[in-house]
């Protein structure tokens, strides 16, 4: 008797990392239901995890969802995340096997109807739309996602959504209002990924700094709860992209105090240096605010590292008013600079104006700023040439330090495992 084959299924993941995050998850939830991951080419079903935050975004969800098509004649392709939000119909177009399912906590059960077609639905809960994304996704437990297949490094969402409408965005309206996980959920899924060998876990959200819960408990006091969960299992933790706004005393105390089990390093997206250019985003800051906290922190952590985001060439931006980046950029010691170029996203207030930049001057101050965060990498690394980080070692000789710089490691370590390593220039990878 022939055995009969396993469903096979593929995730295509793009965009931020939450949605690293969220793929991880549809691919933990439906290995344990009983699929085989497989190439798209092989796959029965592939989910694309999509992106729309900017218009370049849009065209590599576009670029995906035609590209699943292609890999397999047969695959039903499932189409979530924000460009399914904003615009549900141009995926429908494309093919009778494309699913749209907006809400993230149905993609598990969409993949598991497509095995089956009678029952197949194409149009998934684009109807139900309006709730929270996902947010009823934290009712049950989530698969552990450790192992070969999975970073090294495990995301834990804590929030989704976002009250902010900066000029050049759209996420606010494809993820909806900020909400909150419950901190006993985060909490237990943090220390079960910590006895299960996790050593770095990273905490996610679309505007992560809004975490609350109704009795005023923000994230250091999350933090401290992990800390304290997960003390005898060696864990740490890192806090991703969080808003300059969002960064309080209790945060700040909370890197201070931990010894490194809250990695030394925030992503704080600057976008710009120019306060005019800052106003004219929408961003709740100006370029005086930002200064005084980046010394804060380097007055109350000397270790922090610091990396961020810029956008250059956002419209009206002039050669003056770049230069103020340039020179804030220098100023806040980044040990790395995202830079890109502005892309206009259909839809928002940015995209609308007509004092666009030129593509060639976008051009020109992207590779500016990019040139600026190679040499404020190095010479952040420099600076700590001769101290000693508990290091992350990943795959193939890699290792990331709590700084967040890439370094050598000797092969022979296991992946996953915290070591101490003194830092030498010698060490330093170019990636990360």
């Amino acid at each position: 008797m022939v055995e009969a084959r396993r469903p096979r299924f593929a995730v295509v993941n793009l965009g931020c990392k939450v949605n690293r995050v969220e793929s991880d998850g549809f691919q933990a939830s439906l290995a344990a239901r009983g699929f085989d991951v497989a190439p798209a080419a092989q796959a029965d079903v592939v989910v694309v995890n999509t992106c729309t935050v900017t218009g370049e975004a849009e065209k590599k969800t576009r670029k995906a969802v035609r590209r699943a098509l292609r890999a397999s004649e047969n695959a039903t392709v499932v189409v979530t995340g924000c460009a399914a939000v904003i615009d549900p119909a141009e995926f429908l177009e494309m093919s009778a096997r494309v699913v749209v399912e907006p809400d993230k906590s149905k993609v598990v059960d969409v993949a598991l109807d497509a095995t089956a077609p009678d029952e197949r639905t194409r149009v998934g809960s684009i109807e139900s739309s309006s709730a929270p994304h996902g947010a009823n996704a934290s009712n049950a437990a989530p698969a552990l996602r450790v192992g070969a297949a999975f970073p090294t490094r495990a995301g834990v969402k804590v929030q989704d959504g976002c009250n902010n409408a900066c000029s050049y965005c759209i996420v606010h309206v494809a993820r909806g209002r900020a909400w909150s996980r419950p901190r006993a959920e985060i909490v237990a899924e943090a220390a079960a990924l910590a006895r299960a060998g996790v050593r770095e876990i990273v905490l996610t959200g679309i505007n992560l700094g809004s975490y609350r819960q109704p009795d005023g408990y923000r994230l250091a006091d999350l933090l401290r709860a992990l800390l304290a969960e997960t003390d005898s299992t060696g864990a740490r933790f890192r806090v991703s992209s969080i808003e300059p706004r969002d960064v309080d005393d209790a945060l700040i105390e909370a890197l201070a105090e931990s010894d490194g089990r809250i990695c030394r390093h925030l992503h704080l997206p600057l976008q710009a240096g120019s306060t005019k250019v800052l106003h004219e985003m929408r961003r709740p800051y100006d370029a005086e605010f930002f200064e005084r906290l980046v010394d804060r922190l380097h007055d109350r952590v000397p270790s922090i590292s610091l990396s961020t985001d810029i956008i250059a060439g956002f419209p009206g931006e002039t050669d003056v008013e770049f230069e103020e980046t340039m020179r804030l950029a220098r100023a806040c010691r980044f040990s790395k600079i995202h830079a890109f170029p502005y892309s206009r996203r259909k839809g928002t207030p940015a995209a609308a104006r007509a004092d666009q930049v030129a593509d060639a001057v976008k051009t020109e101050r992207t590779a500016r700023l990019l040139a600026l965060s190679d040499e404020l990498r190095e010479a952040d690394f420099d600076r700590r040439a001769g101290t000693t980080e508990l290091v992350l070692v990943e795959a193939d000789g890699r290792g990331m330090t709590e700084s967040y710089h890439e370094v050598a490691v000797p092969t022979e370590v296991q992946a996953g495992v915290l070591i101490p390593l003194k830092l030498d220039t010698n060490m330093r990878l170019g990636g990360d």
